[in-house]
This record gives C-alpha cells, sequence and structure tokens, in this order.
C-alpha cells in the first residue's frame, strides 16, 4: 500500500522534505482492530512535533485524522463491520492515517456524520476529541449548564478553537470570549459563535476591559500559554480553572495558590497511550458530535483543501501549519 512516512532526523533542523512516499504490506485487523482504507486526512499539530522530534531509522507514518471505510474487522469487534464509514483521530503509539489502509482499534472511532462529505469530516475528530474531554471532562463543565460563568479560548481561530468556540456557545450556558489576531480569524471566531473576540497580540487585560469583562471563571489555553500566563492568571475569578493543550517548557504554579485556581492538561492520547478502562469514552464522543453535526448544531471547521494525499501536499501542509497562521484544519483527500 502506499505511504507517506518521514524518514530522516532533522539534521539541519527541518526534515519537511524527508515526508516521502513509500510502499508498505497492507496490515491485518486481530483482536479489536478495523482495517481501515482511507479516503480523507486532516494535519495537526501533532503531526509537526512528530515529524521534527524523529530521530529513527524505521520510516514512521503520521496522520492522526481520519475518515474511511471499514474494510475487516478483527475477531474481538463488535461495534462495526466491513463497508461502515468511520472517522477517528487513532492512537499516538501506532502508524498514522497518511497511508492507503490504517490499523485503529474501535474503540477509538465512531461511524462518521451522514451530513458531511469525507474531507469535510475529516477535519474533525482530534480537534473534536480534544475539545470535548477539556471542556466537559477536564473543565467539568456541564452541557447545558454553567449559566454565569465567563469561558475565555486563547487561539479559538485554530482547529481545537474553532470546534471549542462552537461546542462551548451551542452547549452550555457560558459567555465564550475567543481571541484571534487577525480580520480574517477573528470573523472564523465570530461565525464559530463566540460572543466576544478579543485580539491576544494586545494587552490580555486592555482587551477585556473593552468588551466590559472584569475576570472570566474559565481559560482553556490552546497556544503560547507561556506567553500569556501571568496575564490569564490575573484575569481568572477566585477559584477558576485554567486548562491547556500546549507543551510550554516549564510552568510555574506557585502563582495559581492565592486564588485557589485549578491547573488541568488536556492531551487526547491518554486513553489509547494508557489503554484506559474508559477508552470507549472516544467512541462516545465522536458519535456525539456526528449527531451534533447531522442536526445542524455544529459545523466542519474546515479552513483549507491541499488536494490529494501526496508527500508535496502534506509537505505544503506542515509548512502551513509552523506558520501559527492557519485559519481552521487543513484537509487532504484520496490517493
Amino acid at each position: 500500500m502506499k505511504a507517506i512516512a518521514i524518514t530522516q532526523a532533522a539534521a539541519d533542523g527541518n526534515n519537511i522534505p524527508s515526508l516521502t512516499e513509500i510502499d508498505l504490506p497492507i496490515p491485518t485487523a486481530h483482536g479489536r482492530d478495523l482495517l481501515v482504507a482511507v479516503k480523507a486526512i486532516s494535519v495537526n499539530p501533532v503531526d509537526t512535533k512528530v515529524r521534527a522530534g524523529f530521530q529513527g531509522d524505521t520510516p514512521r507514518v503520521l496522520g492522526w485524522d481520519a475518515v474511511g471505510v471499514v474494510q475487516s474487522v478483527g475477531e474481538e469487534v463488535t461495534l462495526f463491520a466491513p463497508g461502515d464509514e468511520v472517522w477517528y483521530a487513532g492512537a499516538l503509539g501506532r502508524a498514522g492515517s497518511n497511508s492507503e489502509y490504517q490499523l485503529v482499534d474501535e474503540r477509538l472511532v465512531a461511524h462518521k456524520p451522514r451530513t458531511l462529505d469525507n474531507a469535510s469530516a475529516a477535519a474533525l475528530p482530534l480537534t473534536a476529541i480534544t475539545a470535548w474531554e477539556l471542556l466537559f471532562h477536564r473543565l467539568g463543565v456541564e452541557e447545558g449548564g454553567n449559566a454565569g460563568d465567563t469561558l475565555l479560548i486563547v487561539g479559538a481561530a485554530g482547529g481545537v478553537g474553532s470546534i471549542l468556540t462552537q461546542l462551548a456557545s451551542k452547549l452550555t450556558a457560558m459567555t465564550v470570549i475567543g481571541t484571534a489576531s487577525r480580520p480574517e480569524s477573528q470573523q472564523w471566531v465570530r461565525e464559530a459563535g463566540a460572543h466576544h473576540v478579543i485580539d491576544h497580540s494586545k494587552p490580555l487585560a486592555d482587551e477585556l476591559a473593552r468588551i466590559g469583562i472584569t475576570s472570566v471563571t474559565h481559560v482553556a489555553s490552546l497556544t503560547n500559554t507561556e506567553q500569556h500566563f501571568n496575564a490569564l492568571i490575573n484575569a481568572l475569578a477566585p477559584q477558576g480553572k485554567l486548562a491547556l493543550i500546549d507543551d510550554p517548557e516549564t510552568l510555574d504554579v506557585v502563582p495559581l495558590k492565592a486564588k485557589s485556581l485549578s491547573l488541568h492538561w488536556e492531551f487526547m492520547f491518554t486513553r489509547s497511550m494508557f489503554e484506559t478502562d474508559d477508552m470507549i469514552a472516544q467512541h462516545q464522543l465522536l458519535t456525539r458530535v456526528a449527531a451534533l453535526i447531522d442536526n445542524h448544531t455544529i459545523k466542519t471547521t474546515l479552513g483549507e483543501h491541499y488536494g490529494a494525499i501526496t508527500a508535496a501536499n502534506l509537505q505544503k501542509a506542515h509548512r502551513q501549519l509552523e506558520t501559527g497562521r492557519a485559519v481552521g484544519k487543513i484537509v487532504l483527500e484520496g490517493f
């Protein structure tokens, strides 16, 4: 089968040209695995991080978002059958979705939304899982609840921010504030449902004051947490909650004490990485997200379609993601 893999370490600080087409044998499904024929994928920051950190001698297939069709199932599979159209993000420790066929545990998979084409659906799994887990599992927000609370989303125009803004504005009673620094990204956040949009390139306190907000109860810091950390602490109300998904080199949590602030990390690969007892929660939440798409409560976060799944197009996608200026998700479709 055709696959695109990272084949060399970053000797000069850049190994994007080493995303290369290779040929691999088609794997066989056993246990709770599905063998999926991949139809569309999207590219996430985790792809660029794993690629940049690659040090091995064995090529590694990246990709943690896919839409496809089940070709065969392992002997313990109960949730799917051959021919099912599915979507998923998969597991970090296994071969990724940048290949014609992929093995994935059924507990991480759901039936794709009926009302979306493959490309539009491929934009969502990883970011939807991340946003859902962050909002409902980590921050403890209740569906239909949290009236009077305010959620500040830093980096609301990115992949996770785009879907988190929708989930929070449509499924909770919170006031949702999204940050974005350019006119086109600010408009994207407004269209996702944010009640207010502020500019994270300006002092946070000033921007919140401009919209009449003195403090927020919840923060979702999706990018540049180190840069904004002190300002976020200052913006949070006593006993507030701060969640993050990025990778700051270090964080001093001592300043959280005076306000009794709580810190919550969201990493959507935790359940699959440790095969937690509730690993099937990702099947369940992706099923719920598909229903929300099909009843038009939320919409795809596809930003740009880069064409077929080729080495050249994946290289282009990695370069764009590393600018930090992507709006929505970058999707590729078909081999």
